[in-house]
Order: structure tokens, then C-alpha cells, then sequence
């Protein structure tokens, strides 16, 4: 009995580590990512971020005339939420009229100053004037006295008569002067009045201005549509608290929804592939499940540097060629812009090229073997990479380095083959998506406000 028991006991121990062997054998098989190569058409594309902007657009200008009153700057008090539905005439907007309303109450003192001042102007002169008329009748007088007097001395000496005539002339030429002394008086009080005469209705005209500007601090909608803020040279949206700048005088937009257009930034390494006229494939973050197509439609000649980014990136535009009542201004879009198409070459995913001794290699598959391959690598696109020589169609590559890789053995490849396509020492690994550099791509605009 105890030798049957020792008998079973073994064979179920044999059984056990058979079980086990297969089992575990096949979890470890499962557990190898495999990729195929292929060989086809292979599309190079450059993958961005962008944000919806309305190809046209109406604008909702701010008050008229504020450069004339000497305000440069407005700041928005209160406006409707951003992309709220409005018709044409509706309240869009407030600014603030504290500034105004200072330039108005100073103005009106001015007036109420200037209105005293010609008072006391027309007082002034008519008394002037009365007095110089006054003076005129008295002179006039003496003139006629003076004239009786020589009649009356025609009968007296020669010497006498002439003394006379003297006076009489004399007066003559007082009364002369004095009249025209008298009309340059008239002249120079009609131009004193004038004078402040226009700077009184000068200052009523710029009071008129301002009280017709401050009426307009109350913003309408020119026409229906659907209010979106305007971004201000920093990239953000001017909502409550923004400062308009009279230059431009813009307190909103509305968009023309019908036409759409992806804003979006390349950076200067890729910026060179990127051409008027190429297509382009268009997918909403809001709606993944919802596709366009676009076509490349502006290249920006000069670069900029964004805030979030210390590269260098050029603005591309993209037109949406669909039509779709979904698409709304400042919605987050992800751009594939199709740069080229390489014919009848190999590819496989990018995550299968891996490095060794600064040789790019991939682990293929032989059956139930695995085997390290060095292979030359060509261009790439965000998810698949061009295979130039080093595999075949339909051989087969793990997209994860087994255990032990190290071990393994190296297939190097023939050196006429290397020599053809000029290989240098240290290839670069070509960067998986999850680590390419997304610095050159714009903030993600955040979510509308509730």
C-alpha cells in the first residue's frame, strides 16, 4: 500500500508539472504583442492641436468717437455669456462709464464757466462801448459849439478869428479820431464775443459727444447670431473685467457659423512639409465620434512664440469642408494634415523599433523563437514607422522586449546593405506618440462657463 501511494503521489506531481508547463507556457505566449509588417501606401501626416474659429465673422464694435473725447481704454463691466443665441438689437454688453462721467461733470463746469465768462464779456463791452458812444455825442457837441463860436467872430480881429478856427479844427480832428477809435472798439468787442462765443458752443458740442458716446456704452447685437468673446493678443477671452482697446473697439463677435476653420500651430521642424492646399482629417475632442475632412488654406510666413512653448511655431489654417450645426467657435480640434503619401514601401508600428548600441532593431518572431534584427528605418508618422531593409511583408515583430532580451541573438545586416543607405553611427530612436514633444501646441482652450 505505502508503494502505490508513492506511485500515485509521483505521477500526480508529474501531471501537476505538466499542467503547469503548458498553462504558464501558453499565459507567457499570450502575453507577446505581436505586429505584422506591412507593405502599402504610407501616409506622412503632421498631427496638431487646434481651436474652431467662423472663417467670417460680424463684429460687435464698442462706443464710436471715444478717441475724439480722449478715452483710450474701456473696460467691460458686464456682457452675456459666451455663446449665447442673441437677436438683432438685443443687450449684448455694459462698460464702465466711470471715466466718462468724470470727463462729462468736468465738462459741464467748463460750460457753466464759460457761460459766466461771456456774460461778463457782453457786460464789459457794452459798457465800454456806451461810455466811447457818450464820448462821441460830447465831442460832437464841442464841434458845434466851436463852429458857433467862429460865427460869431467874424466881426473880431484876424487874430482872434484865426485862434478860433484853430479850436475849431482841432475839435474837428478829435471827434474824427474819436469816431474812428470808436469803430475799432465795435470791432474788437465783436471779436472778444466771438471768441467766447465759440469756445462756449465748442465746449457745448464736446458736451453733446460725450452724452451721445456714453449712450452707446449699452452694446446691441447688429444683427442675430451667436455672441462669442473676442481674445485679446495674450490668447484670452475678453469677458467681464477685459480692457478694450479704442484702436480696434471690439467687444464681441458674431460668427458666421456656416464656414468654419481650424486655427491651429505647427512647429518650425515640421513647418516646411505643411503646404497650401493639402487635405487634412478634423476631429472634435467634444464629439469623437464625429470626422471631416479640411484643406490647408493659409501657411503663416513668419514665426511666433506662444507662452506655453519656448519653440518657435507658425499659425496654419485649416477650412472645414463639411457643414455641421455641432462646430462651434473655440471647440479643441485635432488636425492630421496629410504631407505626402509613400508608395509600395514596409512599415510597422513605431512602437516596435528599439535600440541597441545605437543600432536600430526590432524583436522578430521565428515560429516560437525570437531573435534580435538590426533594421534601417526611414520616415515616420505619429503611429507607424517606413521598415527600408531588415524585414519582409507579413513577418512578424513584438511591439514588447521579451524577458532576457539582452540575451538573444543579433542578426546584423550584410555591410553592402548598410553602406547603400548610408547609416551614421547613434540613430535616434524615433519617438513614440506618447513622447513627442507637444510644447509647440496651443493650450487647450478651457470649457465654456455654465
Amino acid at each position: 500500500m505505502t508503494r502505490k501511494k508513492y506511485i500515485y503521489l509521483t505521477a500526480s506531481v508529474l501531471v501537476l508539472a505538466i499542467l503547469a508547463y503548458f498553462y504558464f507556457g501558453k499565459s507567457t505566449k499570450g502575453q507577446q504583442i505581436t505586429a505584422t509588417v506591412k507593405k502599402g501606401s504610407f501616409p506622412i501626416e503632421v498631427t496638431t492641436t487646434g481651436e474652431l474659429v467662423a472663417k467670417n465673422s460680424e463684429k460687435i464694435y464698442g462706443p464710436t468717437g471715444l478717441r475724439q473725447i480722449q478715452i483710450w481704454q474701456v473696460k467691460i463691466q458686464d456682457i452675456i455669456p459666451d455663446g449665447t443665441v442673441v437677436d438683432s438689437g438685443q443687450y449684448v454688453a455694459t462698460l464702465d462709464r466711470t471715466e466718462i462721467s468724470n470727463k462729462i461733470k468736468d465738462e459741464e463746469t467748463n460750460l457753466e464757466k464759460l457761460e459766466t465768462q461771456m456774460t461778463k464779456t457782453r457786460l464789459d463791452t457794452s459798457l465800454e462801448l456806451r461810455g466811447a458812444r457818450d464820448e462821441l455825442i460830447n465831442l460832437k457837441y464841442a464841434l458845434e459849439e466851436k463852429k458857433i463860436t467862429l460865427e460869431q467872430s467874424k466881426y473880431e480881429p484876424p487874430a482872434t478869428i484865426r485862434q478860433v478856427e484853430i479850436d475849431l479844427e482841432k475839435s474837428q480832428r478829435t471827434f474824427e479820431q474819436s469816431e474812428k477809435n470808436y469803430k475799432l472798439r465795435y470791432q474788437k468787442a465783436v471779436a472778444n464775443m466771438q471768441e467766447v462765443a465759440a469756445s462756449y458752443n465748442q465746449a457745448q458740442r464736446k458736451l453733446k459727444d460725450m452724452n451721445d458716446v456714453l449712450k452707446q456704452f449699452t452694446v446691441q447685437a447688429p444683427k442675430a447670431g451667436m455672441v462669442i468673446y473676442k481674445r485679446n493678443w495674450d490668447g484670452n477671452k475678453m469677458g467681464i473685467g477685459a480692457t478694450m482697446n479704442v484702436w480696434e473697439n471690439i467687444v464681441a463677435e458674431l460668427p458666421d457659423l456656416s464656414e468654419m476653420i481650424s486655427k491651429t500651430y505647427v512647429n518650425e521642424i515640421d513647418i516646411s512639409k505643411v503646404k497650401v492646399g493639402q487635405k487634412a482629417q478634423i476631429g472634435i475632442d467634444a464629439f469623437p465620434e464625429k470626422k471631416f475632412t479640411g484643406k490647408v488654406v493659409e501657411v503663416a510666413n513668419i514665426g511666433e512664440q506662444l507662452q506655453s512653448s519656448n519653440a518657435k511655431v507658425y499659425e496654419v489654417r485649416i477650412v472645414v469642408n463639411e457643414f455641421d450645426s455641432i462646430l462651434r467657435p473655440a471647440m479643441t480640434t485635432k488636425n492630421k494634415i496629410l504631407t505626402s503619401i509613400v508608395d509600395s514601401v514596409l512599415f510597422i508600428p513605431i512602437e516596435a523599433i528599439f535600440n541597441s548600441d545605437s543600432v536600430a532593431i526590432v524583436y522578430k518572431k521565428h515560429g516560437s523563437s525570437v531573435t534580435r534584427q538590426q533594421v534601417i528605418v526611414g520616415q515616420s508618422n505619429d503611429n507607424e514607422i517606413i521598415i527600408k531593409a531588415g524585414l519582409k511583408a507579413d513577418d512578424e515583430v513584438l511591439l514588447v522586449p521579451p524577458e532576457k532580451s539582452e540575451k538573444l541573438t543579433l542578426d546584423l545586416l550584410p555591410k553592402e546593405i548598410v553602406a547603400k543607405y548610408k547609416i551614421k553611427p547613434g540613430p535616434v530612436k524615433p519617438q513614440k506618440p506618447s513622447e513627442k514633444d507637444t510644447s509647440h501646441l496651443p493650450p487647450t482652450p478651457a470649457p465654456p462657463k455654465k
